[in-house]
């Protein structure tokens, strides 16, 4: 069942889960360039909130681990795969 909600700034949304986050902010917030630009909004919060904001910081992860990060799944990983392989890293093994 979807519920009405309305976020700080104003923005009315519809959600049918507990989570506050309004999909209008977080579209403006997301970023226009870089590797976290690649994701989907839950795996970006989910990596930004455990401090990963760069792909040298990704590479001290294994990708069991980032997929143990609420908001990342399988799907994520060939984005985050290709943005590690472009700058020579790759995940923690």
């Amino acid at each position: 069942m979807s519920v009405t909600k309305t976020c700080e700034k104003g923005h009315t949304f519809q959600k049918s889960s507990d989570c506050p986050v309004c999909p209008i902010c977080e579209k403006e917030r997301a970023p226009a360039e870089g590797f976290l630009s690649t994701l989907s909004a839950p795996a970006r919060s989910a990596l930004e909130h455990e401090g990963i904001r760069s792909v040298e910081e990704l590479s001290l992860y294994s990708e069991k681990e980032v997929l143990r990060l609420h908001g990342v799944g399988p799907a994520s990983l060939p984005n985050l795969r290709k943005a590690l392989e472009e700058s020579g890293l790759s995940f923690k093994k």
